[in-house]
């Protein structure tokens, strides 16, 4: 279903593109992480690069059968640097994400009742905080030189909901089925 308000769908468009981004650059910084002996901090990257798949669906779906020109402007981070750098430029992202760019597209979704927006941009605001969380400590043991201790990821692929170690029995933010959580 598209979207009726203009506003709605440029922050769907813009969001589409932020986290189209932010998947591809996630998978980039996986492998540097790989290459640096950060084998648990790669897969944390691909992991939440799934999840920042999950949430571009979300926003591509609500915008609709809608093929028209569309200005993105996506703050991203551009470039590699160590891991260190990396995972400082993932956390900044995703910083952006929770305090800026999610809480103004929502409230602009309430008002102009947009539901399906609303639901994608609340599904992608709550695991962008769990995302700069883990981004966080998975940066603390690299600066202390270790790779960031974890046994399993599990990614909702319908909200991008993020857990680490056991998948809930039901996701705490669309209600997702334990099952459905796809494990890395």
């Amino acid at each position: 279903m598209a979207v009726k308000n203009a506003m709605t769908s440029d922050f769907l468009h813009s969001a589409y593109g932020g986290e189209s981004m932010a998947h591809m650059r996630y998978l980039i910084w996986g492998d540097i992480a790989d290459k640096e002996g950060f084998t648990n901090v790669g897969r944390l990257f691909r992991a939440i690069a799934y999840a920042e798949q999950v949430h571009a669906s979300n926003h591509f779906r609500e915008i609709g059968g809608s093929t028209a020109d569309a200005t993105v402007t996506a703050g991203a981070v551009f470039g590699n640097g160590k891991t260190a750098e990396n995972l400082q430029g993932a956390i900044n992202g995703e910083l952006h994400e929770v305090e800026q760019m999610y809480p103004v597209y929502l409230n602009a979704a309430e008002f102009q009742d947009e539901k399906g927006a609303k639901r994608s941009f609340h599904y992608a605001l709550e695991a962008e905080k769990i995302h700069a969380d883990l981004f966080q400590k998975a940066l603390d043991a690299v600066k202390a030189g270790k790779d960031m201790e974890l046994e399993k990821i599990y990614i909702c692929p319908v909200c991008g909901h993020t857990i680490l170690d056991a998948a809930p029995e039901k996701c705490p933010v669309c209600g997702a089925k334990q099952e459905k959580y796809v494990e890395f």
